[in-house]
């Protein structure tokens, strides 16, 4: 039963920026019922502990980068072939790590190059100053509704979490400034790699994103290296995983994933029976 543990195919997801795996559990259970292994590690000073809600000092990018990759070999060493894959700014971090390593498929959900949503403060025009090092090491945002759901009743959970500075399903209440600085640096790092990237690639996105709109989604279109697969959701926002959609999206992640990066160290009979069940 181990044997065939460790040849079942790995899919490496991460979560978006001040969050925690919560947020990606539709997606990763889906994926694991169809047959793969899955995981969605948490990383210090990139997300928040599910539990507290604290999050460690902010370190550079490079440093999550560098964790991601220590996730991305330990995967590839026991199961071989590897996917990866984020929500918002863990689809960036899947970029910048399929720069680095040979992703059998990517999947982008939500990829955030740009905040530009229609929810996005005008206080995102003064980040330049919040980025410098006198103030990004004390500034922080707070996150307003819809906090990425249009489902109003995850919404309402949501915020009554957010009144109490906790952390939720859709991350914290806060957003430091140095954490938005490192991601502006993931970003300008990850642009200049897109061209280099020609594994296959899902791109999911909201139309009525709050985030990240469509101009994330047409720089992937026009810049990576094998022209992605995308599809548009309109019952949701921002964090598609959770919102109104949550089971369409799992679905349509795992249906690229059985194409994609197929369950093929299964018998071509057994491989064919699990895709039947799931379908």
């Amino acid at each position: 039963m181990q044997e065939l543990d460790e040849r079942r195919p790995a899919v490496l997801l991460f979560h978006g920026l001040c969050a925690n795996p919560m947020e990606l559990a539709p997606v990763a259970k889906s994926l694991r019922e169809a047959g793969y292994v899955v995981e969605t590690p948490a990383m210090a000073g990139y997300g928040v502990s599910s539990a507290t809600g604290e999050q460690l000092p902010v370190p550079p990018f490079e440093h999550w980068l560098t964790e991601a990759e220590a996730a991305f070999d330990r995967l590839a060493a026991k199961h071989g072939r590897v996917a990866v894959g984020g929500l918002c700014m863990g689809a960036v971090l899947a970029l910048a790590l399929a720069a680095r390593r040979r992703a059998e498929a990517l999947v982008l959900i939500s990829t955030t190059l740009h905040f530009d949503g229609w929810n996005v403060s005008p206080w995102r025009r003064l980040l330049p100053l919040a980025y410098l090092p006198i103030f990004r090491r004390r500034m922080s945002f707070k996150e307003t509704a819809p906090f990425g759901l249009k489902n109003e009743r995850l919404r309402a959970w949501v915020e009554q979490a957010m009144a109490s500075d906790k952390v939720s399903a859709v991350g914290a209440a806060r957003l430091s400034a140095a954490s938005l600085y490192e991601a502006s640096r993931l970003i300008r790092h990850v642009r200049g790699r897109l061209a280099g990237l020609n594994a296959p690639a899902v791109v999911l996105h909201a139309t009525e994103d709050d985030v990240s709109g469509p101009r994330s989604v047409h720089e992937l279109q026009q810049r990576l290296g094998q022209t992605p697969e995308v599809h548009w959701f309109h019952d949701s926002y921002h964090m598609l995983t959770l919102d109104n959609e949550r089971i369409a999206v799992a679905r349509t992640v795992r249906d690229f994933l059985l194409r994609s990066h197929p369950l093929a160290l299964l018998s071509p009979a057994n491989s064919g029976a699990l895709h039947e069940q799931h379908a």
